[in-house]
C-alpha cells in the first residue's frame, strides 16, 4: 500500500495559475511514490487553515503535505503541521521532515 498524501493550496495565492499548481502537486506525488488523497483548497478568508489541514491531514493519515510552494503556508512551514507529516514544496521540491522533531506527536 502506497503511503497517503494531501494537496493543499490557497486559491488567493496561486490565482491564476491554481490548475497548474493542482496538475504539478499530483505529477510530483506520482512521481515520490504517494498516493495523493485529495487536495485541500482554501482561500485568504479561512480562519485557521493551517489547523484545518492538521485535522485532514490527521483523519487521512497523511504521510506528507504537498504545496506548490512555502508562501501557501505562510511565513515558515509550521512546526504543527510538520511534527505530524512530511510538507514538501513543488517548485524546490524541498522536504520539512517531521523526523526532525521526532515523528507523530
Amino acid at each position: 500500500m502506497k503511503a497517503i498524501a494531501i494537496g493543499y493550496l490557497r486559491s488567493d495565492i496561486s490565482g491564476s495559475a491554481q490548475n497548474w499548481d493542482e496538475i504539478r502537486i499530483r505529477s510530483l506525488a506520482k512521481r515520490y511514490g504517494y498516493d495523493l488523497a485529495k487536495t485541500i483548497v482554501f482561500n485568504g478568508g479561512i480562519q485557521n487553515p493551517i489547523s484545518q489541514l492538521i485535522d485532514v491531514a490527521r483523519r487521512v493519515e497523511a504521510e506528507a503535505v504537498i504545496t506548490p510552494r512555502r508562501d501557501h503556508l505562510g511565513l515558515e512551514a509550521p512546526e504543527r503541521l510538520v511534527r505530524i507529516c512530511d510538507v514538501i514544496t513543488v517548485d524546490d521540491h524541498n522536504t520539512f521532515a517531521r523526523s526532525y522533531f521526532g515523528g507523530v506527536v
